[in-house]
């Protein structure tokens, strides 16, 4: 995720490669992320100390190890911006000295391509600015949607990994077609295109998405049939149990 808004943030022309200072664990990997993209590359102390604004995009994990290391560097006049799952401002602004302003960000995987969606809760020293601050670095890459930090764990479930139970679906219905008889390439050019005419009338149009299925669904046709045994095996509620277990386990990543 740190790569990927690096990299959209360059290709927005938001910043310019100069602007950027990265901090990485393995000397492979920041020699990478030099060729790559020609930025300054340092351990995360020094990075700290030089930068304003703050992104740390660690696993939750790693997230206190990495806090007692920059704290000496983060100032009350620096922002941090944390894409942690799971981990809460008020975890980051304990681990910080002074009153140190803190945006909790979920974002996804369509960073990669500019369609993210953003997801930002202000701590409790964060301010317009600061919000204002960390949507503007976001904006380049997609979406961005201000929630109550309380909501976070569910937009983690929701939206952050939102984009692999698409694949996931996705990854079905080319099996299926298989199934009938379609070659792989076929049926999944098919699928894909389907997926994305599909999101681009639901974003475009405006309709609740109960309208665009009923206009797809003819009566005693082969749409209603598959609905059917899409209820039949319950798949609506898996749905529900598959998002409330990852929000489930977004907290227990939060708690450490």
């Amino acid at each position: 995720m740190g790569e990927a808004l690096i990299s959209g943030l360059l290709r927005a022309g938001v910043v310019a490669p100069g602007e950027i200072i990265a901090a990485v664990r393995r000397d492979g990997r920041a020699q990478q992320l030099r060729d790559s993209y020609g930025i300054e590359v340092l351990s995360a102390g020094p990075a700290a100390e030089r930068g304003q604004t703050l992104i740390i995009a660690v696993k939750p994990q790693d997230m206190g190890a990495l806090l007692a290391e920059i704290r000496p560097a983060v100032t009350a006049d620096k922002l941090v911006i944390s894409v942690a799952a799971g981990i809460t401002t008020a975890f980051i602004g304990a681990a910080l000295a002074g009153d140190v302003p803190v945006v909790r960000v979920m974002s996804n995987t369509p960073v990669l391509v500019d369609e993210a969606m953003s997801v930002i809760s202000p701590g409790p020293h964060a301010t317009e600015e600061h919000l204002r601050r960390a949507e503007q670095l976001l904006r380049p890459v997609g979406k961005v949607l201000r929630i109550p930090e309380s909501q976070q764990d569910a937009a983690t479930a929701l939206s952050g990994s939102g984009p692999a139970y698409v694949y996931f679906l996705v990854e079905a219905m080319v099996d299926a077609g298989i199934l009938l008889g379609m070659p792989r390439s076929s049926a999944l050019e098919m699928v894909k295109q389907a997926v994305f005419g599909a999101a681009t009338m639901l974003r475009d149009s405006g309709e609740h998405p109960v309208l665009l299925r009923e206009a797809v669904t003819s009566p005693g046709g082969t749409t209603i049939n598959a609905i059917r045994e899409l209820e039949r095996h319950s798949v609506r509620a898996a749905i529900l149990a598959a998002i409330e277990a990852a929000r489930d386990r977004g907290r227990e990543l939060g708690a450490g």
